[in-house]
């Protein structure tokens, strides 16, 4: 199993220097909440993964074992997207896990970046309900949207926020969803993010939260992410850790 996991690492490695040197580094949606407006190169595939710990409450934790957005470019203007995670949840003890509902999605390029008006783009998924385990499996179909959008402030400084909805796939009511973040360049290949973020469920009490996280590029085409959160408001989950690793192919 060792070996034949460094011999994909090094197929991994090989394949980013290759293919890197016609293409824009790695953009990825992670490690922070906010969604980047960013497209994947045309016929190109994009894997990111990552694996968290949630501490929920003080009798409950949430674990992602892990979770992962597989992306495809199909033009300059839209991407495929698919989303799996494999979930271990503790209440009181009681430990249940699965796979949460398969999600589909796409991202559409709606503006370039041009003065005052930022880089803009549409993000929408949809969950299905029986494309998951047993214990996961919703009721309903369950889509989500948002609107993300990214100014440059300066070489090494951008700004980007997210607006939108989701469903869980057992009621009517939306949860509505913000973020706001600025990621700074630290070095040539590292950076550095802080995070506001929250839910607004329709007729429940807003959760706010704060997060943060390091990124470093080992290749063009491939990066390597932890951060971190806490709840500031009294009804969001208590804090939370995670690792990400996320890769660019050609098709």
């Amino acid at each position: 199993m060792t070996n034949k996991f460094l011999a994909v690492l090094v197929f991994l490695i090989s394949q980013t220097t290759i293919y890197a040197q016609n293409n824009p580094a790695i953009q990825t949606d992670r490690p922070d909440q906010t969604e980047c407006p960013f497209i994947v190169p045309a016929n190109h595939f994009q894997v990111e993964s990552g694996f968290s710990y949630e501490k929920v409450t003080t009798n409950s934790s949430a674990y992602a074992l892990p979770s992962t957005l597989i992306r495809y470019g199909v033009n300059e203007m839209f991407e495929f997207r698919l989303i799996e995670e494999f979930v271990a949840e503790e209440i009181y003890k009681e430990t249940s896990t699965g796979f949460t509902p398969l999600t589909f999605g796409l991202k559409a390029k709606l503006n370039e970046e041009k003065g005052i008006f930022p880089e803009m783009a549409f993000i929408g998924h949809l969950s299905i309900p029986d494309f998951a385990s047993e214990d996961y499996k919703t009721v309903y179909y369950a889509p989500s949207f948002r609107l993300t959008m990214q100014h440059t402030l300066s070489e090494k400084v951008t700004l980007a926020y997210n607006l939108g909805a989701e469903w869980d796939g057992f009621s009517a009511e939306p949860t509505f969803i913000y973020t706001l973040t600025s990621g700074i360049t630290t070095g040539k290949n590292t950076g550095i993010y802080f995070e506001f973020y929250g839910f607004a469920p329709q007729n429940q009490n807003a959760d706010h939260r704060f997060d943060g996280g390091f990124v470093y590029q080992m290749k063009p085409n491939m990066q390597f992410d932890i951060s971190g959160g806490v709840g500031i408001t009294e009804n969001a989950p208590d804090y939370y850790g995670a690792l990400g690793f996320s890769f660019r192919l050609p098709d």
